[in-house]
């Protein structure tokens, strides 16, 4: 068995998809690469391809029939052959030092005793001088194991996105998680739904995973999600779902308030992306997510709605919708997302 899979989604990654591979294959045999080739119409076939000839032991492709991002990351999961798992979108890439030390570390726990293993990561936006790196120092203990107990409150801003994280391979079948296909924004529902599984965690204090930001046409660029909103919606609601009172008033409290916390990120982003938007159809989907979230759980909408920002997302009128964009504005100029 391979210590660790990387799983790569391609979609029409022949520009970049390398870069990706190479800062893989550093991990020499303990690392099981899989190219996941999601109905490409560019060259990524051929360059998966090559590099499956040049490394027959570590690298595999897969091609299918396009699924989109989600169906791509349910591929890898159903095709890992590595103790633990790691997602690593093709226009990323993990750097060489902080892995090789991540990949030394994680072989002490090569029985599988680790349920997820943390690390920092780096928004390595096009044209900033300055990158800023999410690190969780100050909210996990440091290189030892841990449990929820263990874990402090996380400040506004900080969460655990897809690049921070590599978890058990057996976990992830173990909690039934199958993404929606054709669907973007689902690297939310990947790190958060099987995180109430997880009871042993590890955090090393290094950057691993360079997530890039930059070209016009990704996913998580401003006028992109806007034109997915409804996408963002569909995530947006199944989370709220998984963070109904019910479902999580048995869990530890640092994780139980901690689904909260990021479900109110998520829904903030979800309505203020519809306020941006302006069009009476957006106005009509931003109440219909809030009157969602009160049916499905009174006291989380409570929770949201009458706490700032969500007091003046759901003002009618210029000036509530005024302060929300304001402050949106703000959030991406510190946190540097989008």
């Amino acid at each position: 068995m391979k210590l660790l899979t990387v799983a790569i989604p391609c979609y029409n990654s022949q520009d970049y998809m390398e870069k990706c591979i190479k800062s893989a294959l550093v991990g020499g045999e303990d690392v099981e690469i899989l190219v996941i080739n999601d109905g490409s119409k560019d060259d990524t076939e051929k360059i998966g391809k090559k590099y499956q000839e040049k490394y027959p032991s570590i690298v595999r492709l897969i091609n299918q029939e396009n699924k989109g991002h989600g169906g791509a990351v349910n591929t890898g999961i159903e095709n890992a052959t590595g103790m633990y798992y790691k997602v690593v979108d093709s226009d990323d890439w993990l750097a060489k030092k902080p892995f090789l030390e991540v990949l030394e570390q994680l072989r002490k726990f090569a029985d599988g005793s680790l349920d997820a293993f943390f690390c920092n990561f780096v928004y390595d936006k096009v044209g900033a001088k300055k990158k800023k790196v999410m690190q969780y120092r100050n909210i996990f203990p440091t290189d030892q194991v841990f449990s929820w107990s263990d874990v402090k409150k996380f400040p506004k801003g900080h969460y655990i996105l897809m690049h921070s994280v590599i978890y058990r391979t057996a976990l992830l079948r173990e909690c039934g998680i199958k993404l929606p296909e054709h669907t973007f924004y689902v690297d939310n529902l990947y790190v958060y739904e099987p995180l109430k599984f997880v009871k042993k965690m590890y955090y090393m204090d290094v950057v691993l995973y360079r997530y890039f930001i930059g070209r016009d046409d990704q996913s998580v660029h401003e006028s992109v999600m806007m034109g997915r909103i409804d996408q963002q919606v569909r995530v947006n609601k199944r989370m709220i779902e998984y963070a109904k009172e019910e479902n999580i008033m048995h869990l530890q409290k640092s994780l139980s308030t901690y689904l909260v916390n990021y479900v109110e990120i998520i829904t903030i982003i979800s309505s203020i992306l519809m306020i941006k938007i302006g069009t009476p159809e957006a106005f009509e989907m931003k109440t219909e997510l809030w009157n969602y979230i009160k049916v499905t759980d009174e006291e989380l909408y409570k929770r949201l709605r009458y706490a700032f920002p969500g007091n003046f997302m759901n003002m009618d009128n210029k000036f509530g919708r005024g302060v929300s964009k304001i402050g949106y504005d703000i959030a991406q100029k510190v946190f540097k997302f989008n």
